[in-house]
């Protein structure tokens, strides 16, 4: 799997009520940060309005509002009559996750760049918030929380490998839903996890600079 998170999540190409496969047409109606947003708070907490998505994100109404029509249009969100009252709209996400393949990233690399720098951004939003709020963690989350980073040097099968581990141990552990299980105690905790290949290949054509000498 190339890409993968709580914002959204596929699995080959197969769309059902839990997860949903990006190909080049969705991204174009995914592909902006506050779409991203908005779809990331209704997965996360429900159905709810316009009005009330652009409190949380400091946006217009007019904005969440055309925003939501959008991401409707590609099938990511519908509405929810049964909680509207008079005039006001309630909207939920169709899917709990979504998935980009790797061959759907080169089949429609624009697209996909764009779409994975909408979902960058928003990751680094939610650590700002966090760090923002750091200051009134309680002690008890102290050795609960981090950030932090690890240079490793992998084959492409170790970190196939590892991808793999991190996963699984991920999954041995309770998620979030919106109507899901809250035993007593528990706190809503967001874990991103990125596995980032930087190869130092040479373009195609160009010549690898020769390794520089010790001292020199």
């Amino acid at each position: 799997m190339f890409a993968k998170s709580s914002l959204q999540r596929y699995l080959g190409s197969v769309t059902t009520p839990d997860r949903v496969r990006l190909d080049p047409q969705t991204l174009r109606g995914v592909a902006h940060p506050l779409r991203v947003r908005l779809l990331g708070l209704l997965r996360q907490d429900g159905p709810s309005t316009a009005s009330r998505l652009a409190e949380r994100t400091g946006q217009s109404s007019g904005a969440t509002s055309y925003h939501l029509r959008q991401l409707a249009n590609h099938g990511f969100v519908v509405e929810e009559p049964a909680l509207g009252a008079g005039r006001e709209r309630w909207w939920r996400a169709v899917h709990r996750s979504s998935t980009m393949e790797a061959a759907d990233v080169r089949s429609a690399p624009v697209e996909a760049e764009a779409y994975m720098r909408a979902v960058a951004s928003e990751y680094a939003d939610r650590v700002e918030r966090w760090v923002g709020d750091l200051p009134a963690l309680p002690t008890e989350w102290d050795q609960g929380a981090t950030l932090s980073d690890w240079r490793l040097r992998l084959t492409a099968d170790e970190a196939h490998r590892l991808l793999a581990d991190l996963e699984a141990v991920i999954r041995s552990y309770r998620t979030d839903e919106p109507d899901g299980e809250r035993p007593e105690g528990t706190e809503r905790v967001i874990l991103q996890l990125q596995l980032m290949p930087f190869l130092a290949t040479a373009a195609p054509g160009s010549q690898k600079p020769e390794s520089q000498k010790p001292g020199s």
